[in-house]
């Protein structure tokens, strides 16, 4: 039997006139296929309700620490936001952003868990691992 997570995710990034719009596009969509994507106001915001393919960049570059400890540490209640480069993300890889928001602007999530737990579905994108394998 398989859990069932009931999760918002809003996506949002600037689109700089420098910038093509295209590319943008592709970025989110590379590491958030399953968002539908808007324009509006210089930006591109998304809404999904999910992260399966995120979570499987996350187990494919080994970064399941780092990921949790993203989530973990940004969490506000059932909340946890994050920024992920603009420049990886075109490239199909996950970089968090820490520190200054770099000059294009970064793509900025917010996870919103409903059901069953935050904790849970922590557990599940990004599992606590032992010697970097997921223990679950």
């Amino acid at each position: 039997m398989s859990i069932v997570y009931a999760v918002d995710v809003a996506i949002r990034t600037p689109v700089h006139d420098t910038e093509l719009p295209d590319r943008v596009a592709r970025a989110v969509e590379n590491l958030f296929p399953e968002a539908d994507l808007t324009w509006g106001d210089g930006e591109l915001r998304g809404e999904a309700h999910g992260l399966a393919t995120f979570a499987e960049q996350l187990r494919e570059q080994a970064i399941l620490d780092v990921a949790r400890e993203t989530l973990l540490e940004n969490r506000e209640g059932a909340t946890t936001t994050f920024r992920l480069k603009k420049a990886a993300a075109f490239e199909g890889v996950v970089n968090f952003a820490v520190g200054t928001v770099d000059e294009l602007g970064e793509i900025e999530v917010e996870l919103t868990v409903h059901d069953p737990s935050f904790e849970a579905y922590v557990d599940h994108v990004a599992p606590p691992t032992e010697d970097g394998e997921p223990l679950t």
